[in-house]
């Protein structure tokens, strides 16, 4: 049911004070402290909330979401939440998650025209596609050729992560975070681990820095 922007205000005035009646200091506490075990870097459909999913409370994660879960290595608005994460909050943990039925994905895999900004976004998921289109194309059906895209592209999307001077740093000097890549289920409400890397993995060299 499509709620006005006035329920929205009212629903959020009776969220504040279910909160302030279960504990009296709960916002006091949440204003004084942001201590996030990890910076979650999601998709912005609106199916997937990541505290939801999770189970966390607000204050346990760092949030950054775009259309696909994409990290880029030009993208200033990704980069800054991930320097600030890992190197001011000190996160333990970086995931990248996905999630099965993805539009971004599945419009990636067509050759329609999304107009520039679209289209520009996302071809960076193409480029995915053609780097496995051997794996992808073998599999016969649609769903779940969409599917493995998705779990392909947050391997990617993680690997991204690995290739920045940022990860590369803190895993030098830090010994941390550790990378996850996941893709939540729709259909099941369940998260599935499909990549991980800990910090003495090693990449191509050519995306290794020297005189970190």
């Amino acid at each position: 049911m499509e709620q006005s922007i006035q329920q929205l205000l009212l629903n959020n005035k009776e969220w504040s004070e279910s909160k302030i009646k279960s504990d009296p200091e709960y916002f006091k506490h949440l204003a004084r402290i942001q201590t996030p075990f990890s910076l979650w870097i999601g998709c912005s459909d609106s199916r997937v909330h990541p505290d939801s999913i999770t189970g966390t409370e607000p204050g346990e994660m760092f949030i950054h979401r775009n259309i696909a879960n994409l990290v880029i290595n030009t993208d200033v608005n990704l980069l800054s939440v991930l320097d600030y994460a890992v190197n001011y909050l000190k996160v333990k943990h970086v995931i990248v998650c996905g999630h099965y039925g993805c539009g971004g994905i599945k419009a990636a895999m067509t050759n329609n025209d999304h107009k520039y900004v679209l289209n520009m976004w996302l071809r960076n998921i193409k480029d995915i596609h053609r780097l496995h289109r051997k794996e992808i194309d073998a599999i016969p059906d649609e769903e779940k050729r969409a599917d493995r895209l998705v779990e392909l592209n947050v391997q990617e999307q993680v690997m991204n992560l690995a290739k920045t001077s940022i990860i590369q740093r803190a895993w030098k000097y830090d010994n941390s975070p550790d990378l996850h890549g996941w893709v939540y289920g729709l259909k099941d409400g369940l998260i599935k681990s499909v990549f991980h890397m800990d910090p003495n993995t090693h990449i191509d060299p050519i995306y290794e820095f020297e005189g970190l």
